[in-house]
């Protein structure tokens, strides 16, 4: 096993009944344990690096985002890459600016791409097969209707144990709303 990671995402549950089994079959994240989710920062810190300090840093930059709704009713593509677009994309920009502002060291996708596209992947890896899920997607979507969710918290995961786990939960908007 390559070095362990850690991600922060914000989790999808609305989305699972639509994707589970496209992601379980062309998306190798979902094997390794990563539920439906819309990714905020990959990698994030190394498990073995990470301190008390970030997880404090964490929960207070995740409280000033107050929780938000998020409908999932367009399909994306990247060449191997099958995705839902969340809508408003903004607050998930937002906290990845956010993010990587407190920790530059740590760039979207290890500075990869310029820039940041907020997306639900629900299948990765494979040319052809992210064009069978696109219309697959788009088939569902046109018997479903969109996906609407509410995003009230952030996840950390890492793979220490060979597949990803929580790590801890943030809460969003939570800044304000403790007793005086």
């Amino acid at each position: 096993m390559s070095a362990p990671i850690s991600a922060l995402v914000v989790r999808v549950p609305a989305a699972e009944a639509l994707v589970h089994d496209l992601r379980q079959r062309h998306d190798p994240s979902a094997a390794d344990g990563v539920p439906a989710h819309v990714t905020l920062l990959v990698p994030f810190l190394a498990p073995a690096d990470a301190t008390a300090a970030d997880t404090a840093a964490l929960r207070a930059l995740f409280a000033l985002q107050p929780a938000f709704d998020v409908l999932f009713a367009r399909v994306g593509r990247f060449p191997a890459t099958a995705w839902l677009a969340p809508e408003p994309a903004a607050p998930f920009i937002a906290l990845t600016t956010a993010l990587v502002a407190r920790w530059p060291q740590c760039r979207p996708y290890g500075g990869t791409f310029e820039q940041v596209v907020p997306h639900l992947t629900a299948a990765d890896g494979c040319a052809a097969a992210a064009e069978a899920v696109e219309h697959e997607l788009r088939r569902r979507l046109a018997i479903t209707g969109p996906v609407r969710g509410r995003c009230r918290e952030a996840e950390w995961m890492d793979n220490r144990s060979g597949r990803f786990e929580c790590r801890a939960v943030f809460a969003l908007g939570t800044a304000g709303t403790e007793p005086a």
